[in-house]
């Protein structure tokens, strides 16, 4: 199933109820799982990559598999550790050729025994619940935050804490700090130095939680904004002084003219002028998430770009470079990768490659979906491919697009 999108209106309106934060919920969901607390967590997620980390921390099994969903993955892999027992985590075929040996090994170090069942440095895998013992770990800074924030959750329960050294550049700081934050309002004390984490061993303390709104679903929106004549849309629950890396957004999305604004139980988002950057120059190495909204973005406006830190593109749920190249080359534009970690774009658009009605391929990936949607208020009609796919991070989606003015018919 395809659906086709278009947009004829350019003034777009409305109020929109975002879904919850993923990430803040899944990390909420270990915390709570790790402190026995008899608290409900308020206003959870209710994307697949939730649902599936509740189903999974609520079930009588010992065999887990997590479909696509890689903050489960890294996150369930970490806990079942250190839960006595014999758990089996397996997932879709695209999240068996994503790598998990980094955190492994870190855990087979704290005293974890964990094997693969088919290939080495990959799920699935067979955990044996171990008591976990601290020491210091060296990692790469650079490496998926969510390895870093696996191993940060289960700290304070293990003996004697942990202390971890991270090396290089960090990539996606904001999500690290996200981690240790939610940790922090949960009673954990810890200290972050230079390079250096430390996490005592101590008890989490059981207490009420409500979840934010997601800044990574926001991003759509300021986007849509961005490509729109004028408008303005409120942004039910959103805060812009959030715990969310992604909140950095608001002040990137000015120079669109798209201006954000703080209310009781929101953010109103305004267009007043069409402005644009002459070239967009940004680094992501926070913000990984965003890349394919602001290169979509950039396609419509027809703004040259250079992007860098996206070296972890490449084993998110899809090669996010790859994808974003074959996938803008519909209409027109030729992405280049002048090295690791960079993508960029000249402006031009080659009318020779452009389609007429170009057809979407979402590779699974739900942030494909969320991000080429927007483009048909260029006037272009497209199609995407497997749409439910946004289900994963934006089960509203689509309903939420037909509120503001999109067209959206679902082709056999």
């Amino acid at each position: 199933m395809n659906y086709q999108i278009s947009a004829n209106c350019k003034n777009i309106t409305g109020s929109i109820n975002l879904p919850a934060s993923k990430s803040i919920s899944n990390r909420a969901l270990i915390i709570n799982a790790c402190s026995f607390n008899p608290y409900p967590i308020l206003n959870l997620s209710n994307s697949d990559d939730t649902k599936v980390l509740v189903n999974a921390l609520n079930s009588n099994s010992n065999k887990f598999d997590i479909g696509h969903a890689g903050t489960a993955m890294r996150f369930l892999t970490a806990f079942l550790s250190k839960i006595a027992g014999e758990w089996e985590v397996t997932g879709s075929e695209r999240m068996q050729e994503r790598p998990i040996s980094i955190l492994i090994d870190a855990l087979i170090k704290l005293g974890a025994k964990i094997e693969y069942i088919k290939n080495e440095g990959f799920p699935p895998i067979k955990i044996y619940g171990s008591h976990l013992k601290g020491k210091t770990i060296e990692l790469d800074g650079s490496i998926s935050s969510q390895y870093i924030s696996a191993l940060l959750l289960i700290a304070p329960t293990i003996e004697n804490g942990l202390k971890l050294k991270l090396n290089g550049n960090i990539t996606s700081r904001p999500y690290i700090d996200l981690t240790l934050e939610l940790m922090g309002e949960f009673g954990i004390k810890y200290n972050w130095e230079g390079n250096e984490i430390t996490v005592p061993e101590q008890n989490y303390f059981p207490r009420d939680f409500i979840v934010e709104a997601d800044w990574s679903g926001a991003s759509y929106w300021y986007q849509i904004l961005a490509t729109a004549d004028r408008g303005g849309i409120f942004l039910e629950n959103l805060q812009l002084k959030s715990l969310q890396g992604d909140a950095n957004i608001a002040g990137w999305f000015e120079q669109f003219g798209v201006l954000s604004t703080q209310k009781e139980n929101g953010v109103f988002l305004k267009k007043n002028e069409n402005i644009t950057p002459k070239c967009l120059k940004l680094h992501f190495i926070e913000n990984p998430d965003v890349a394919q909204t602001m290169a979509c973005l950039c396609v419509s406006k027809q703004i040259p770009f250079h992007f860098s830190g996206l070296k972890t593109l490449k084993i998110k749920e899809t090669n996010r470079i790859a994808a974003l190249q074959n996938e803008l080359i519909k209409f027109g534009a030729e992405l280049t990768e002048p090295e690791n970690g960079k993508l960029e774009w000249n402006g031009k658009i080659n009318p020779t490659l452009k389609k007429d009605k170009p057809i979407i391929k979402t590779y699974h990936d739900h942030r494909m979906a969320l991000a080429f949607a927007p483009m048909a208020l260029d006037g272009n009609i497209l199609q995407i491919e497997n749409p439910l796919v946004v289900t994963k991070s934006y089960p509203g989606f689509w309903e939420d697009l037909k509120k503001t003015g999109f067209e959206i018919a679902s082709l056999s």
